[in-house]
This record gives C-alpha cells, structure tokens and sequence, in this order.
C-alpha cells in the first residue's frame, strides 16, 4: 500500500458499530487534528444505527461499503467477531490499511487467512489492542527489555469485566465468551514485552455467574519460551454494581525485582445520588485515542510502530484457542502455531 505523502488529510472509516468500543473508536476518529486526518463516515450492517452515529459525530453514513472503502486509505473495523474476517478481506482487496477489532478472529484458519492476505497484497493489517499504549504498561516494557529487574520468572495477569450481554454471548458471533474475549489483551502484552511466544497452555472455564450459552470465567496457566510461567484470569466477573467496568493488572516476578501494574489504577472515586452508588472516575491517557491516532499516523506516514500487527492479534488469539482445547481435554496443550 502506498503512503499517503501528498500533504492531505489521511482518509480514514469505520467499519461496523456492532462492538461496543465501536463508539469510543468513532469518538477518537473525530478527535484526531482536522489537517491530519479526515472521518470519512462509518458503515454498518444496521443501516439506522449507522445513520444515528454519524448524524452525531458530524460525519457521513454509508449504505454500501465499497463506495466507503473506494474513499478511504484505511478502516477501523469494530464487528461482531465472526464478521471479521469477511470485512477485513474487503478492505485488504481494495487496498485499504486496517485495524481490526480484537480478538482478531475465532479460529486460527481465519486468522492466517487475513495476515496472508494482507501480506500478500502489501496492505497494513494491525489488530486493537489498546492496552499496549497506556503508559504503566509501556514503562512496564521499558523496565522488562532494558534489563533492570533481571530476567522475568513469573507473571500473573486479570482481565476481568462485566458481562456485556448481546452477541457477545453468542458463541456463533462471538466464538466464545469471556475466555476469548478477555485472554487476548493480556496475552498480547506478555508476547509484547518479553518478545516470546507462548508454548504450552493448561485452562479452566466454566458457566458460574450467569445463565448464558458461553463461559463467563475462565483462568488460564502458559509457559512461554525461556522457562517464564504465567496465569491470566479471564472472566466477566464484575456485577453490573461495581463502580468501574473491570481491569487489567499484572504482576511481575523477575531475578531482580517485581513489578506490579493496574493498567487503569488512575480513578477518582465519584458519589452520585442519580446513580446511587458510587463509580470510579479514570483519569489517566485515552489507550484508545493514542492507538487510532498512531494508526492515523502509520497510515499517512509509515515507518515503525508499536500497533500490533494482525499476526500479533493472531498469536495472542491462538492462545485462546488452546486454551479452549486444553479445557476441554482437561490437560495441557501444546501450541502449534499457525505458519504464515
């Protein structure tokens, strides 16, 4: 794909606003500096709520896609999982830079299928993990790959959230529930700051909070290359009462030193007799505002970066997909990654 290097604004589009960070990605697209980038408009396979969403951010809907993608350098798609696929394949075949929703996909042919043809068409593929531009975790890298706390032995990590209902819990859209949803941004950041792949993974999931199709908590146990022992716990286990959404949060053991991190630790607590309870308040840098506007950037200029790249996503999402083997088996799996 070429730059765009004519000094105009870089194009750019949304893709769907079946996932729920759909709005804050459409938000962040009309946030970026006018003489940077311009918010083309957004498609969906809901024709009203496409409407709606534009009409409020001051931006066009689009009823066919390919007159969106024919107006675009790059897309930010935000579909329902099993969607994903078939929509970053359009972008890809018209040429147009992506990033796409996480997990990437919901089986691991899928996943190949669209880093092989975004590879093979010379188009940029990145996946949305957010969770790599906030700033505890990039210092958190920064300590890790300079050597200052030794050599890492053990990490824990959570995910933890609120149910979110819809097709999230609908294993055909969705490609499962909490364990897919919730294990990749965690597994990503692993990968990303130890600069390893992961090897063998052993899990449990299981039904326990509520009466839906998927699991809604899962805990995971890897090895990853160079002997480094790590658990995430994946669940939607935070009742609609509690004051912030969920977490992310890890701990880090290493030879010469730990590290513990809670990705969004910056909240005020904030009372409301409107609400009657209270909330936590973040305050900290918008994760998601500084990866669309990376991928903003990238799009206009090239060079390196630090998105994940759809073999990222793909890689963190065939963690999740031992681990659903692993569960059903009751034992370890070795991971076999998928060759691209």
């Amino acid at each position: 794909m070429e730059r765009n290097n004519q000094g105009r604004p870089v194009r750019l589009g949304l893709v769907s606003m079946a996932h729920l960070h759909a709005y804050s990605y459409a938000d962040c697209l009309m946030r970026l500096p006018k003489d940077q980038a311009e918010f083309v408009g957004i498609w969906d396979e809901n024709e009203e709520r496409a409407k709606e969403n534009a009409a409020r951010r001051g931006t066009r809907h689009f009823r066919d896609l390919g007159q969106l993608l024919a107006e675009v350098d790059g897309v930010v798609v935000a579909s329902t999982n099993r969607r994903h696929e078939e929509l970053v394949l359009a972008a890809v075949e018209a040429g147009k830079a992506v990033i796409c929703e996480k997990p990437l996909s919901i089986n691991a042919e899928s996943g190949a299928r669209m880093v092989r043809a975004a590879r093979d068409k010379g188009v940029p593929l990145f996946t949305a993990f957010p969770v790599r531009f906030i700033p505890v975790v990039e210092k958190a890298r920064e300590l890790i790959r300079s050597g200052r706390i030794g050599r890492v032995l053990a990490i824990n990590g959570t995910n933890h959230g609120q149910m979110p209902g819809g097709w999230f819990t609908d294993p055909e859209e969705a490609g499962g529930g909490s364990l897919i949803d919730h294990t990749v941004h965690v597994a990503d950041i692993i990968r990303w700051m130890l600069g390893a792949e992961f090897t063998e993974v052993y899990a449990e999931y299981d039904r326990r909070l509520y009466d839906i199709p998927v699991e809604d908590c899962a805990i995971l146990m890897m090895e990853v290359e160079g002997g480094v022992f790590a658990t995430i716990d994946a669940s939607w286990s935070r009742p609609r009462s509690f004051p912030f959404w969920g977490d992310v949060t890890m701990g880090i053991q290493a030879t010469g030193g730990v590290i513990r991190l809670d990705a969004f630790g910056q909240t005020m607590t904030f009372y409301s007799d409107e609400r009657m309870r209270p909330s936590w308040e973040f305050y900290g840098e918008n994760a998601d505002y500084r990866m669309i506007a990376e991928f903003a950037r990238v799009v206009r200029e090239g060079g390196p970066t630090q998105l994940a790249t759809g073999l990222d996503g793909l890689r963190a999402a065939e963690v999740a997909f031992a681990a659903y083997e692993a569960g059903r088996r009751h034992q370890p799996v070795k991971l076999e990654l998928v060759q691209i």
